[in-house]
């Protein structure tokens, strides 16, 4: 009978094996603003505009394997929705540059602090060489982990890490369950 669990729960283990290969999806949340990248202060943020961003991000998500949804928006309650989205259709990760909400937003913050999934916080100014108000982060706390001052590479190195994390996680489930125990 030993032998005929193991059987059972090697079967269970290709089940699972077969259904982790879905494709893992990620939010990427612009905040307010953002529309304006490439107009606004170019000394800060650079001259690359928001659809750039998008295409370098979608870009790397296909050569990644991933499938990434981009959002930008300039009203908070829309924030809010579509973070709460993420949480109803499960996805996997979310990158967010909340803008100036970052500093502010506790409803954006609560929004966050429901989701089950890894959140990486991404800044292209350094906040910390600019304006005091700026150095406080709201989503700070709850965040993964946080990439700032890089320009536009913040996305690109914020999806990789997003990838990276949940290949992590998927793994470490995975070996938690293979052990037989005899």
């Amino acid at each position: 009978m030993h032998g005929d669990a193991c059987v059972s729960r090697h079967f269970r283990l290709a089940t699972i094996h077969e259904e982790v290969s879905f494709i893992k999806k990620f939010m990427l949340l612009h905040g307010v603003n953002h529309n304006m990248f490439g107009k606004r202060d170019p000394r800060q943020y650079g001259t690359v505009t928001l659809d750039e961003i998008n295409e370098k991000v979608l870009s790397l998500a296909e050569e990644l394997g991933v499938s990434v949804t981009c959002f930008q928006t300039n009203d908070e309650g829309k924030m809010v929705d579509k973070i709460h989205e993420a949480y109803l259709e499960h996805y996997d990760g979310v990158l967010i540059n909340a803008g100036a909400w970052t500093h502010y937003s506790y409803g954006i913050s609560d929004a966050l602090e429901m989701l089950e999934c890894p959140i990486i916080e991404l800044h292209m100014s350094n906040v910390h060489k600019r304006e005091e108000f700026r150095h406080h982060s709201v989503i700070s706390p709850i965040a993964t982990g946080i990439i700032i001052g890089l320009g536009a590479d913040v996305y690109t190195l914020g999806l990789r890490a997003l990838a990276d994390k949940t290949d992590d996680t998927v793994t470490e489930n995975l070996s938690n369950q293979e052990t037989c125990n005899e």
